[in-house]
């Protein structure tokens, strides 16, 4: 067992805090995202370097880690409400809020300037955009409506577009509007399932959320049943506009038909335990289809 110090901080905790700080599990899902980018984009063009990985890896999560730190500084007084979130440093009081601010200031600096840097400015600009939404719109709009749910998906669909970039794809063509469609259309089933699932807890913390003033879960089913559908329907784009291979068009739908019924479940049970479900298959159709839409996806040559 590690002996705490003569000020009562162990380097365990620290590390710990500076984890919690950084969000750096969720950090780790932005960073595969914008790696998943890079991979289909460098597929396309044949470019690959693992240099190349590295920097849109390290850029990526530097900028996604920084993020994690000022949206925990702008929320330190709803955390403080809410049980699930009391426990992280800045609301216990672990790590002082000038400190997180520097913190978070050189990882997202250095984060965007790495990829602008190393990669290209493209990477560097939408590491940058990412940056601003999620902090200057989202994170505010949080306490005012609920639409902040739709700009938080924005957000959140940036980070493959940072890999594509960085791996020199195409950006007005139909790969970085897919990417961005998969992602944007994710999410917002994902949160749905989350919303309801601590619908007190965001209530508590003066969120404005879908599942607000929805106790029997109807509305928030029926939003998820919606974006489910059009997540389905991003796999026929990508079929329609060769993006995909056939087959990983139909695992896409397929994957996004099974997203319906598990919402569709939900809408008829109103249960806490249907919407677990649903939030829990959000998170193991990500890594499929990324796996399914890097092998499925289509390159100049046709492979």
């Amino acid at each position: 067992m590690e002996a705490p110090s003569s000020t009562g901080i162990s380097i365990r905790g620290v590390w710990e805090d500076l984890v919690s700080l950084t969000k750096a599990r969720l950090s780790v899902l932005v960073v595969i995202t914008g790696v998943f980018g890079y991979l289909v984009a460098t597929k396309v063009n044949g470019t690959f370097s693992f240099g190349g990985l590295i920097h849109t890896t390290f850029g990526t999560l530097l900028a996604a880690l920084g993020a994690a730190v000022f949206n925990q500084i702008m929320e330190v007084d709803a955390d403080a409400r809410m049980s699930r979130t009391a426990e992280r440093p800045l609301p216990a009081n672990r790590i002082p809020r000038g400190g997180a601010f520097v913190i978070g200031f050189l990882l997202s600096a250095f984060g965007v300037v790495h990829l602008s840097m190393m990669t290209n400015f493209a990477a560097g600009a939408f590491a940058a955009s990412t940056l601003f939404v999620y902090l200057f719109i989202y994170t505010p709009l949080k306490r005012k409506s609920s639409f902040n749910t739709i700009v938080g998906a924005v957000a959140g669909a940036l980070p493959p577009l940072i890999g594509w970039a960085a791996g020199g794809g195409d950006l007005a063509g139909t790969g970085a509007m897919f990417l961005f469609a998969l992602l944007f259309f994710w999410q917002l089933p994902h949160f749905a399932a989350i919303n309801w699932m601590y619908r007190e807890e965001y209530i508590k913390g003066g969120f404005v959320m879908w599942s607000n003033h929805d106790e029997m879960g109807q509305k928030t089913a029926r939003l998820a049943l919606l974006f489910s559908v059009c997540l389905a329907g991003v796999g026929i784009f990508g079929g329609v506009a060769s993006v995909l291979n056939w087959w990983a068009a139909l695992v896409f739908i397929g994957l996004g038909g099974y997203m319906c019924y598990l919402s569709f479940v939900f809408l008829k049970s109103s249960q806490r335990s249907d919407a677990r479900k649903l939030f829990f298959f959000t998170l193991m159709y990500l890594p499929l289809v990324m796996i399914f839409g890097y092998f499925g996806w289509i390159t100049k040559n046709g492979i």
